[in-house]
Formats: structure tokens, sequence, C-alpha cells
């Protein structure tokens, strides 16, 4: 299973002479075989240098079959046309707060720093990740868009998705649970969980004041069902691995405070301690069918390391 190369974090300021356009006519190159798009460019750009080339990706200059691209792992295919421009005729904007993990004409994958807002909400019009991503996708053609396919709470990091039409948004939302394969996050909660692994399961309701609860009434509410395992603990932490059977709004940081384990720095819903400025709630992987090829894409990203510095400490 495939994961997706990081994409880098782009270039924000207009460089000196970025919109002066060079006489030189672009470079052209026919793909003869299947590849990547960097390592395509290392072999016909020789001897110009790795970082060279990478700086000609970040500031849009290389386009498959008049497509801007700027992802190193680019899929091409025979036949294609690479077309390597002199000039510097788009700036990308800075990315805040996330970084690209793989991108194509169906979607955008991401991992999402802890203090970012997945999208807007009508008290909220801050610098979002749905925005930033909009105007992304726009550099190639402005009336590209992206859609929403899950959210995750500001304070929660990891990794997320967004569909880049309607078709695909529809597609993946209407067959949820069969696409997506995995989601699995990880927990910094309070306390040292006893029971090594184990299943919460409630119904959420949501208060007037926007808090999720646990009713143990069946059919009193949304059906949420959450997996857990222990991976470190300690007398004032633990780490869990969580994995959700149903994706529900703060489903991971109710069935914590139910489990008298509540997420590290989750003070709305019962957390007592604050070992770092973040919620100690990460999400870790996601593995899913990709809409289009129905090919297996799974998506993994690092423990944040606050939560493993909790247990520096502990034996291992």
């Amino acid at each position: 299973m495939k994961k997706g190369t990081k994409a880098p974090r782009f270039a924000g300021k207009k460089e000196a002479g970025a919109h002066h356009r060079n006489s030189a006519p672009p470079r052209q190159f026919k793909v003869a075989e299947d590849g990547e798009l960097l390592a395509f460019l290392l072999v016909k750009l020789a001897p110009q240098g790795r970082n060279s080339v990478k700086s000609l990706l970040a500031h849009g200059q290389i386009s498959v079959d008049d497509r801007v691209e700027k992802l190193y792992n680019h899929p091409l295919k025979p036949g294609q046309v690479v077309t390597v421009r002199k000039d510097r005729n788009t700036v990308a904007p800075l990315l805040v707060g996330l970084k690209i993990l793989y991108e194509d004409d169906a979607i955008i994958v991401i991992n999402k720093d802890a203090g970012l807002l997945s999208i807007a909400t009508e008290q909220e019009t801050e610098l979002t990740a749905y925005r930033q991503l909009t105007a992304h996708v726009r550099i190639t053609h402005p009336q590209n868009r992206i859609f929403v396919l899950h959210r995750l709470d500001r304070e929660t990091s990891g990794v997320m998705m967004f569909a880049k039409s309607e078709q695909v948004q529809q597609k993946m939302q209407d067959g949820w649970k069969d696409i997506v394969k995995e989601r699995m996050y990880v927990a910094l909660v309070e306390g040292m969980v006893k029971k090594t692994q184990g299943t919460i399961t409630s119904w959420l309701r949501e208060t007037s004041t926007l808090k999720m609860y646990s009713s143990h009434t069946p059919n009193d509410g949304q059906h949420a069902v959450t997996h857990y395992k222990v991976l470190r603990a300690s007398r004032n932490y633990s780490l869990l691995e969580v994995h959700l059977e149903t994706g529900r709004k703060n489903q991971i940081r109710v069935h914590m405070q139910d489990l008298g384990h509540p997420v590290a720095n989750d003070k709305k819903y019962g957390a007592k301690t604050k070992p770092f400025s973040r919620l100690g709630l990460h999400a870790r992987v996601l593995a899913f069918e990709h809409p289009v090829t129905g090919k297996l894409m799974r998506f993994e990203t690092d423990v944040p390391k606050p939560f493993l510095s909790q247990f520096k400490e502990e034996p291992q």
C-alpha cells in the first residue's frame, strides 16, 4: 500500500524577478514509460541539481499535458508531454498549518496541524484548511473548487481529505462506510487505562450549547462505536490507539470521558490537566479505496512528539 509522498511547503513571497518573463521558449519532453514526475525531471534536466528541480515544481513552472503540477510523486503515463517553463508566472500561496500529502484530479489529502480550522463556521471566518486549499487548486484554473468529505476539530491534528468535484464528494459520502477502510487516531488521555483494549458504545446527542454527550438508551441519538488499545501507560497518562467504527461529532472525546480517562487538555469533556497547549488527539491513519481508480490508498503520519514526551521517564 503506497503512502503519499509529502509535497513541499510552497514559497509564499514573491521573489525578485518572479514575474519577469524570460524570452527562452519552454522545453518539452515526451514521456516514454510509467514513472513519477520528479524522477523523470531529474533525468531530463541533468545536470541540474535536485533542489533546483524541486524549485521549478514549487514555482509552478512544470506542466503535464498543459496542467501545472507541483507534486513530486505525480504519476506519468507514456504519451504525456512534460513542459518546463523558464518564467515563474504563478507564485503559490504559503500553506499555513497544513501539508499536502497527496493530490490528483479527484482528491487532495493533507496533514492538518492542531489549531487550524478545517472549515469556517458562521461565527468564524479566519484562515481555514478549506480556504487555503481552494486558493491552491485555483492556481491552475480559477473555477477549480474543493468539497468537504469529513472534518477534524480545530485542536485535533492529522490526516484528512477533500474531494475536487461534486461527483467525487457525492460518491464518497454515499459509500463512506465501504470506501473508507481505516480511520485510526492516537489519543493521549489522563490517567492509567488498566484494561489494555476495549470497545465503547453509546448513542450521541447534542445539547443546546453544542456539547455532545452519551445516552445509553438504544436509538436515543446517533449510534457511536469506538475501539481502543493501550500503546503506553504511566501513572499520569495513557497513549491509546483508537479506531472509529462510526464517525460522529466529538465521538472520541465523549467516549474517552465515558471511559473515565478524558483526552488530555480537553476541558470541555472533563480533562483536569494541560500538558501542552493543544488537544491530545491526532488522526494518524486514513485508508480508503480511491473513488475513481478503486486503488487502496493509505496515509500514515507520526505520533506527535508532545504525546510521546509524556512517557520519557517511564521504562519502555
